[in-house]
């Protein structure tokens, strides 16, 4: 007789003799227990009803916890989502280049609470306010950073770190950096933390793409040198 024959003529007193048995089955194939179907009796103490409830307790108080992380990111999310709204209103409203520049700093600074912020924006001729190099200068001293139009993030390289955050460098234990680029190469926005692990992951840092797409628009209303360079 196959296996599959002896499946078939499996019946319910068979069961009833393998689980007698064998009383400990439900303890190695527990993940059964929450399907069965057991009546319970008042004042009738059923152990395996107990179990399952227990079990179900247990899956409830997981989900109830990844309810409350879902919660905490949602709620963080919105905060950020406000602190980004504010300040692509300050960009849109800025009447100078220098407001531009202020209004990103000071965001970036005490808005969002980051360590370290540099931006550099790229231009051939001397601008008068913030901080400009040439496009040349830039490209040998970061130009791995700049391809790509997305945001990197992790632990750079030294002679990077001192170019983008200045006497400061030392400090920085990892960064995120996103060129600014709308029909030519604007600049680049870096933020630093002290954290070597805290820039680990491009995931955490949305927003600053957003503010870059933003910022890249805005600054050559301000500083013609800045549209034509790349």
């Amino acid at each position: 007789m196959s296996d599959q024959d002896q499946l078939v003529q499996l019946d319910s007193e068979s069961v009833a003799a393998y689980l007698r048995q064998h009383p400990e089955f439900f303890v190695d194939y527990e993940e059964l227990i929450p399907e069965l179907r057991i009546p319970h009796q008042p004042g009738e103490a059923v152990s395996l009803v107990e179990r399952q409830v227990k079990l179900l307790r247990e899956r409830n108080i997981e989900m109830r916890h990844r309810l409350s992380q879902l919660m905490d990111v949602a709620r963080d999310n919105d905060r950020l989502f406000d602190k980004t709204r504010r300040l692509v209103l300050d960009l849109l409203d800025a009447t100078s280049l220098e407001e531009v520049i202020g209004a990103v700093e000071d965001s970036l600074r005490h808005e969002f609470q980051v360590p370290f912020v540099s931006l550099i924006l790229f231009s051939e001729t001397p601008l008068g306010v913030g901080r400009s190099v040439s496009s040349a200068e830039a490209h040998q001293a970061i130009g791995g950073l700049l391809g790509g139009g997305k945001t990197t993030c992790g632990v750079l390289r030294p002679n990077e770190l001192e170019f983008l955050f200045g006497e400061e460098h030392g400090q920085v234990g990892s960064a995120a950096v996103v060129s600014l680029s709308h029909q030519g190469l604007h600049g680049v926005l870096s933020i630093g933390s002290p954290d070597p692990q805290h820039y680990k992951s491009s995931l955490g840092t949305l927003f600053l793409g957003y503010v870059a797409e933003v910022l890249a628009r805005v600054l050559p209303r301000f500083a013609a040198p800045l549209r034509s360079v790349r």
